[in-house]
């Protein structure tokens, strides 16, 4: 579930953090089952519109909190009532600080983060953040902060994520963030 991380004025299941980008008439929740489907290329997808943070439902899990494949599982669910793009992979923001550094693509990704992923209202996109805690100084936290890409590389508006599960606070020295993909990375 999201919340936001400063003062924005989201609408939906994800709260804006950082006030930016505006909002749309009749973007609410709907109950419309459907699926993903990733275009062939960019150029194929003009019947939907780029997904909005504040049409989209974000929920996190720490998975093998403390173990080799350590990560947070970033499920975001078409909530809008039409389908919407994902692209890339979210930037992502490690704890309160909305003001850091976003985490770096993983450099052992699959290919085609550069091709579109639709999602009709109630389908699903997954990421994840790898974490990697070695030694000392490690940084703790139990939330993040998530933007949506556009074509162009920039950040969409920040949202407030905070984990579910058994074990919410995380720890990393260092962290890297995958592609949206239709299925679950590391699903074992």
């Amino acid at each position: 579930q999201s919340r936001p991380a400063s003062h924005g004025d989201g609408k939906g299941s994800a709260e804006q953090a950082d006030g930016g980008g505006g909002t749309e008439e009749g973007a609410g929740p709907s109950t419309a089952s459907g699926g993903a489907d990733q275009a062939a290329s960019k150029g194929t997808t003009t019947a939907a519109a780029q997904c909005r943070g504040d049409e989209m439902l974000l929920t996190a899990v720490h998975r093998f909190a403390g173990q080799q494949g350590d990560h947070l599982l970033i499920t975001a669910s078409n909530e809008g009532t039409k389908p919407c793009w994902v692209t890339s992979y979210p930037t992502v923001k490690l704890g309160e600080d909305v003001d850091g550094a976003a985490l770096p693509h993983s450099t052992k990704d699959k290919p085609g983060g550069d091709q579109h992923i639709t999602l009709r209202p109630g389908a699903k996109v997954y990421s994840a953040v790898n974490l990697f805690a070695y030694g000392s100084q490690n940084h703790t936290a139990r939330s993040f902060a998530l933007a949506l890409r556009g074509d162009d590389g920039r950040d969409g508006p920040l949202y407030s994520v905070d984990l579910k599960g058994d074990k919410p606070q995380f720890s990393w020295k260092e962290a890297d963030v995958l592609n949206w993909s239709k299925e679950k990375p590391y699903d074992f």
